[in-house]
């Protein structure tokens, strides 16, 4: 399977995070040396980029306030080697990389986009849950049957 689904995180749960994140290192934080990629609304993704489906964006918009964004990071772990991770975060280190679409922003630091660069940020809205995923990855080689992890392309 090509495409990955991403780790399934509420709302509420992203929420419950966040405050972690907004503490992660804030004293070392270095000062804004953002590289920022406005993402169009084609369906087309470049390489290196990371594109927002419009019902992530639409969501994000909801969720967060002032200066939040969503952080993808890609972790590893699970049953197929890595996992992506989502939470809520304010702070902007100098080797993250901002894809703003609409008026919302997911940020991913430059080992994390190594995994995911290419890939689509969607959030699916089930009848059991709701979650932000990482679809049609293209380093992705396999992912488990839960979605929440996958292996890499060598």
């Amino acid at each position: 399977m090509a495409a990955a689904r991403g780790l399934s995180l509420t709302s509420a749960a992203l929420r419950a995070v966040a405050p972690w994140w907004r503490n992660r290192l804030l004293a070392a934080y270095a000062g804004p040396r953002v590289h920022r990629d406005v993402s169009s609304s084609s369906a087309e993704v470049g390489e290196g980029q990371i594109h927002l489906t419009d019902s992530c964006v639409q969501r994000l918009l909801e969720i967060t306030q002032g200066s939040e964004f969503l952080r993808l990071e890609v972790e590893g772990g699970g049953c197929s080697g890595f996992q992506y991770r989502f939470s809520l975060d304010t702070v902007i280190n100098p080797d993250d990389r901002v894809f703003e679409q609409g008026g919302a922003r997911v940020v991913v630091d430059s080992d994390s986009l190594a995994f995911v660069k290419g890939a689509q940020v969607d959030f699916s809205q089930e009848l059991i849950r709701s979650s932000f995923q990482v679809l049609n990855n293209p380093q992705a080689q396999q992912g488990c049957s839960c979605g929440s992890s996958f292996s890499v392309k060598l």
